[in-house]
């Protein structure tokens, strides 16, 4: 007996412990078992070891691998029954590119056919996914539940791009919400529909129709898709209301052995570019799937612009689309219009390499041309994209690059670019992108031809220009010219375009010949040196200075951060004698003495346009002139510039102060400011004031003058002497002596008149003496005369009054009342004389002696007289012509 319970309690150990320690190992025995089954060069691996409890058996991790790569890897398995089997996995990830890796075969024998049969096979059931992601598709992971049972079958998958409820019931498929976000930015896809399976799972549903909302880019209205099928064809349309046909209009059919779209359509008429077209695909051998799959079809797009209609056509296949190695060869052909633009396309391309890393390779004969109006005014007349040889692939652009441009603009001139170049797989930040260019065209406007030529590179995150020329050889304008103008590069302009630490730096010069202006006055040779330096070409400081001869060095720095330019300008104190070559030599003016500095703020932006602001300063400046000497100037500008207004005196007013003007009249203590706004309105008012000056004995004043100007501003005319006036006009026939006052109104805007009521007086006694040889003549002309001009022979004035006006068109008005004592032969007589006079003072100045100039105006306009004689021939007279 002792025997026999030994034996029991064996075996019952042996049943306890078997399955206990089958469990344990199960990461040993499982894939050698499971092997049997499973696909040639296929296999299940467990890393770790599976562990059980009263509830649950846990896996840590699962890989079933095909060859030596990992069709399906799932983690932390667990398996329980509390009311129905479920089954959780924290995550699993497939990878579709070990597919191509599976071997052909045929079905199991017994192993179930029709859908009925599988759906039998189901327990009761909870299929639960934490994370399941769809390589090479990982934007698209999310959350995996099912409800499992032989009567239905419910499915809810839940991402962030992906939103999916559908149920199962017999062949009935039902999609109750399907959302799927397509382009960042727009509204996801919304689908809702329902589908008859076909009895052998093996294909695609025979029967269904479904409804879709979407919102496609740079479309304003939303889509309506729609899907129906019955058997082995369907159409697929999408459409909007606002629209007068479908925008895709899809006719297919499909047998075992063929997918096939025939006579598509499809409109796109949005952006002002209406574009329209046909599609058809064949797709052979789909059923035994991608691998084996040839595909062929033709697409193409017609356009209509200014320029006419054009057709461009892609024929693609026949070729195979491969997750391991594809080869479909692609064709563009055709031209493009788009109003006066045309675009002519020759390409020959093939799509190789595995669909998760294509690579797009351009045969020889690629090219791409362009011609037609680009913006309003430029024309092209031809641009080339040489294509042959360059690969396209996720890594970047290989092979040389090349482009030529010919252009020209009615106004400005032709011109001509060329771009050659080799990349080695390159993309913005990566890879590496080497440049040479080089150019040359006409500049009209300034009847000068250009050049330009210059090396660069982009390579991995950094942009650099090495080598820059580029210059004219003149330009010119009117009188103006400028000598061979050059910019070059004096240190490579480098950018860095890393997030954590950008930067811009480089270097430029602009160098100038001489500038020749008008009159012979010239600007030296400039240099204009300066460097940049920040974190891209929209975030960058500069500084510089510009040097012409003895004129400068003007220092400038300043920033610009891709919308306002910032700087501030330096002219540092020099002396006025370096601005000699800027003034005409036919002027005849020399700078002699004096310095001259200013300082400057500007900006500009879009918003606000230009705007600048601060002084000039100009300190006891002496200027020569053939007629006289100007010394002592001291003269102060403060401005500032906004909206096309000048504003005058920002800090006080605008101050001219002049010491001396030695001249025929010879004044000093000139004085005037001027404080305001140019252009002038009522609420922006320009003053002149404070307007004083010392000549010919006495002083003449105008307190202000308001622009725009309502009263007449009050020229003070105090105490001018006439004998220093008679000596610097030097007449020959008269002479006067004795002091003048008055006040002249003076208006500058009226419609009629420039002095308007002014008067002159005597504030003591005046003497006028006629030329002896000049009144006896006038005696001998005119005898009835010849008594008046006795009495002015020699004139003591004792009282006068004169009243002024003078026209905007020169004409002098004045009309004297004069009181005084004549001298005559010893004789004295009281004389009262009213004068009036009208002359035009425009003509009257010309004729007044000012050296030099007065000679070149006699010499231009002076006529010889000639005699005039009576019929008899005896007497003759003279007269002036």
């Amino acid at each position: 007996m002792r025997g026999k319970y030994s034996a029991a309690l064996a075996l019952l150990l042996l049943c306890i412990l078997l399955p206990l320690t089958l469990l344990l190992t199960l990461g040993h025995w499982l894939p050698g078992l499971a092997g049997i089954w499973l696909p040639a060069g296929t296999r299940i691996a467990i890393d770790a070891r599976p562990r059980i409890s009263l509830h649950a058996l846990r896996i840590p991790d699962i890989r079933y691998q095909v060859g030596e790569c990992t069709l399906a890897h799932v983690r932390d398995v667990t398996l329980s029954h509390p009311s129905r089997w479920s089954l959780h996995a924290a995550a699993v990830t497939l990878d579709t590119t070990c597919l191509a890796g599976l071997p052909p075969g045929a079905p199991s024998p017994g192993a179930p056919r029709t859908l009925a049969e599988w759906q039998q096979m189901l327990p009761r059931s909870w299929v639960t996914i934490d994370n399941l992601t769809l390589a090479p598709w990982q934007q698209y992971a999310g959350g995996l539940h099912l409800a499992l049972s032989q009567e239905k079958q419910q499915l809810r998958y839940q991402g962030k791009l992906v939103d999916l409820s559908a149920t199962l019931t017999g062949q009935a498929l039902s999609v109750e919400h399907f959302t799927l976000q397509l382009f960042e930015g727009q509204k996801p896809l919304a689908l809702v529909g329902k589908f008859t399976m076909p009895v052998v799972p093996d294909g695609l549903p025979v029967a269904g129709e479904s409804h879709a909302q979407l919102y496609l880019p740079q479309q304003p209205g939303l889509v309506n898709v729609e899907l129906n099928w019955q058997e082995n064809s369907g159409q697929l349309v999408l459409d909007n209301e606002q629209q007068p046909q479908p925008l895709l209009d899809l006719p297919w059919s499909i047998t075992r052995e063929q997918l096939r779209i025939s006579d598509g359509r499809w409109f796109w008429p949005y952006e002002g570019f209406p574009l329209s077209g046909r599609v058809g695909v064949t797709v052979d051998n789909w059923q035994q799937g991608l691998e084996q799959a040839k595909i062929s079809g033709r697409l193409n797009v017609l356009t209509q612009g200014e320029a006419g209609k054009g057709n461009v056509v892609l024929t693609f296949g026949p070729g195979k689309l491969s997750m391991v190695n594809s080869a479909m060869p692609v064709q563009l052909t055709g031209e493009a219009k788009h109003d006066d633009l045309t675009l002519y396309a020759t390409l020959f391309t093939s799509l190789l390499g595995p669909l998760n890393d294509p690579q797009l390779q351009f045969g020889p004969g690629s090219l791409l041309r362009s011609r037609g109006r680009l913006v309003e005014d430029l024309n092209i007349d031809q641009v080339r994209w040489p294509l042959a040889g360059v690969k396209v692939s996720r890594k970047g652009v290989d092979g040389r690059l090349q482009a030529i441009l010919q252009a020209h603009e009615n106004q400005l001139g032709a011109f001509e670019l060329h771009l050659d170049g080799k990349a080695q797989d390159f993309l913005p930040d990566a890879g590496l992108w080497q440049w040479r260019y080089w150019g040359k065209g006409r500049f009209t406007p300034m009847n000068a031809n250009w050049d330009v030529t210059g090396t660069g590179q982009w390579k991995d995150n950094t942009i650099e220009l090495s080598r820059l020329s580029t210059g004219f050889n003149q330009l010119q304008y009117g009188t103006m010219q400028v000598a061979a103008p050059r910019l070059v590069l004096e240190k490579p302009v480098r950018w860095v375009r890393d997030p954590r630490a950008p930067s811009f730096a480089g270097a430029l010069s602009l160098d100038a010949g001489q500038t020749t202006l008008s009159g012979g006055s010239y600007l030296p040779p400039s240099t204009l040196k300066f460097s940049v330096n920040g974190t891209d070409p929209t975030a960058f400081q500069f500084k510089g200075d510009l040097h012409a001869g003895e004129i400068g060095p003007v220092r400038v720095n300043g920033r610009w951060d891709g919308v306002r330019l910032r700087a501030e300008a330096w002219w540092p104190r020099q002396p006025l004698k370096v601005f000699q070559p800027l003034l005409p030599k036919e002027s005849k003016i020399r700078l002699d003495e004096g310095t001259f500095n200013a300082q400057v703020a500007f900006s500009a932006a879009p918003d606000q346009g230009f705007e600048a602001g601060g002084h000039g300063v100009v300190k006891n400046g002496n200027v020569w002139t053939p007629d006289n000497q100007v010394s002592g100037i001291d003269f102060i500008l403060p401005f500032r510039y906004q909206d096309g207004i000048w504003d005058l005196g920002t800090r006080g007013p605008v101050r001219l102060r002049i010491a001396e003007i030695n001249s025929q009249a010879k004044a000093s203590n000139v004085t005037a400011d001027l404080q305001g706004h140019y252009p002038w309105d009522e609420a922006h008012p320009l003053i002149l004031s404070d307007v004083s000056v010392d000549v010919l004995g006495g002083q003449l004043k105008m307190l202000q003058l308001r622009m725009p100007q309502h009263d007449p501003a009050l020229l003070r005319v105090e105490n001018i002497s006439t004998s220093e006036l008679i000596t610097a006009i030097n007449p020959k026939q008269f002479a006067m002596s004795g002091r003048v006052n008055g006040a002249l109104p003076i208006w500058l805007n009226h419609p009629q008149w420039i002095i308007k009521d002014g008067w002159l007086s005597n504030p003591g006694p005046l003497t006028f003496r006629m030329d002896k040889d000049m009144a006896d003549a006038m005696v001998r002309d005119n005898f009835a005369a010849g008594a008046a001009i006795n009495w002015l022979r020699y004139l003591e004035i004792s009282r006068s009054w004169t009243d002024v006006s003078l026209s905007n068109l020169g004409e002098l008005r004045m009309k004297s009342a004069i009181t005084g004592v004549s001298q005559v032969d010893g004789k004295r007589s009281t004389v009262r004389l009213n004068y009036q006079h009208q002359e035009n003072l425009f003509t009257l100045w010309r004729s007044l002696r000012f050296g030099d100039n007065l000679q070149s105006w006699l010499e231009q306009h002076m006529a010889l007289p000639v005699a005039r004689c009576q019929p008899s021939g005896t007497v003759c007279k003279e007269h002036q012509q």
